[in-house]
C-alpha cells in the first residue's frame, strides 16, 4: 500500500471554475486532468479531493446536490481510468470549523485514515489557502497559476504539476 498521496483542490484544479458548480451539468473538467490523475495513480499515489464548498452553508448548494456533482466527477474520470480514492469537503463558510482550508482538517483526517507520511504527500491548489492547508498538514505544495509564498512550486495546471511530481519522484529513486 502506498503511504503517499496527492491532495487536490477541486474548483480551478480539476474543473473550470469560471462559474460556480451548483449542478452536475455545471462540472467541466480541464482536458489534462484525467491523464494527470491516471499517471499519479500509476506511480503509486492515493488521489484525494479536498474542497471547500461553503455554498452549502450559504444555501446555494445542498449536500445531496454536491454528492451528485461528485458522482458525475467520478464517472467522467473513471471513463479515462483516472480514479479518485476519496473526496472530502467542508460545507462551512462563516461557521468556525477545523476543515475549511486554510485549516488542514480534511488533509489530517485522510493522513490518519490512510496512514500516510505527510512528507511524501503533495497538496495542489489554485489558492493560497490550499498551500497553507498543505503546509499545516506537513505536505509539499504546488500552487497553480500565480505564485504564492506558501507554495513549494508553481505550475500552470495539474498536468504540469503531475510532471514535476513524477520527475522528482524518479530523481529521488536514483
Amino acid at each position: 500500500m502506498p503511504n503517499a498521496a496527492i491532495f487536490l483542490d477541486r474548483d480551478g484544479v480539476i474543473n473550470d471554475n469560471t462559474r460556480h458548480v451548483n449542478e452536475p451539468q455545471d462540472l467541466s473538467l480541464y482536458p489534462w486532468v484525467p491523464a494527470a490523475i491516471r499517471q499519479l495513480k500509476e506511480a503509486g499515489y492515493y488521489i484525494f479531493i479536498v474542497t471547500n464548498q461553503g455554498g452549502i452553508e450559504l444555501g446555494f448548494l445542498t449536500h445531496r446536490r454536491l454528492e451528485a456533482i461528485h458522482r458525475r466527477l467520478r464517472k467522467l474520470l473513471s471513463t479515462e481510468n483516472a480514479g479518485i480514492d476519496e473526496i472530502l469537503y467542508c460545507p462551512h463558510f462563516h461557521q468556525p470549523c477545523d476543515c475549511r482550508k486554510p485549516k488542514p482538517g480534511m488533509l489530517l483526517t485522510l493522513i490518519d485514515k490512510y496512514r500516510l507520511d505527510p512528507a511524501l504527500c503533495w497538496m495542489i491548489g489554485d489558492r493560497e489557502t490550499d498551500s497553507m492547508a498543505g503546509k499545516a498538514a506537513g505536505c509539499r505544495t504546488i500552487k497553480l497559476g500565480d505564485p504564492d509564498p506558501y507554495a513549494d512550486l508553481t505550475c500552470s495546471h495539474l498536468g504540469e504539476a503531475a510532471e514535476h511530481i513524477l520527475r522528482l519522484k524518479s530523481e529521488t529513486k536514483q
